[in-house]
């Protein structure tokens, strides 16, 4: 049975732009007393961190990011988003917008002794800032997301210091919309039938594999 179609008006989401980079942000560096503050509120150790180091060599590191903390928006222009003529890799020019995108979150370190935790830092803080030209004129809306992030820690004792690194990287997902209309060709659909499903076991007999009965056990031809 064929359906009468009809022009119809639908208000669809369009995607004018979408990119994924990767991210990096500034190694994070603590020693002397900005160490011992980092760790101040524990009492398993005393001011002498290096000591606290020597005295367990089996403790390990592990760096936890915050995911609730984890925040990447678009940061208004006082003018707008810039446009930019940029030079497409096939020679082509374009005119594209200059986005801005402010990164912040949250992260903190922990000292272990197998699966016990027996140092907790306090929350170490970090932001950035990345810059993308995009197809992203007046009255789009820029999303943005922090995806597939990883925090990495190192905590070494050299000449007497203990230094404890933090690298934080991870992949950041822009993408540019805004609600378009459409005029397409369709016509009206309704609900199908549903299938004849019983929730009763049906019993049936077993049935025998199916046979070979041209090699096994063979013909005889006279």
């Amino acid at each position: 049975m064929s359906h009468k179609k009809n022009n119809l008006c639908i208000n669809a989401e369009k995607v004018f732009d979408w990119v994924i980079r990767p991210v990096e942000i500034e190694r994070k560096t603590f020693f002397g007393p900005e160490l011992e503050d980092l760790f101040e509120e524990n009492e398993a150790f005393d001011d002498d961190f290096c000591e606290f180091l020597d005295k367990n060599p089996s403790l390990t590191t592990e760096c936890i990011v915050l995911e609730d903390c984890l925040v990447a928006k678009e940061i208004v222009q006082a003018h707008g988003r810039q446009k930019v003529e940029v030079t497409l890799p096939s020679g082509e020019e374009v005119k594209l917008q200059k986005v801005k995108i402010l990164i912040s979150g949250k992260v903190k370190v922990l000292i272990l002794d197998g699966q016990r935790c027996v140092v907790e830092s306090k929350i170490v803080d970090f932001c950035t800032t990345e810059t993308f030209y995009l197809c992203a004129p007046k009255g789009t809306c820029v999303h943005a997301r922090v995806i597939d992030g990883e925090c990495d820690v190192e905590l070494i004792s050299c000449n007497d210091t203990a230094i404890l690194s933090i690298d934080i990287a991870f992949c950041l997902d822009v993408h540019v919309t805004d609600f378009i209309k459409l005029e397409i060709e369709a016509a009206y659909c309704k609900p199908r039938n549903e299938f004849p499903i019983s929730d009763i076991v049906v019993c049936k007999p077993e049935k025998n594999p199916p046979q070979c009965p041209l090699i096994f056990p063979g013909r005889h031809t006279k």
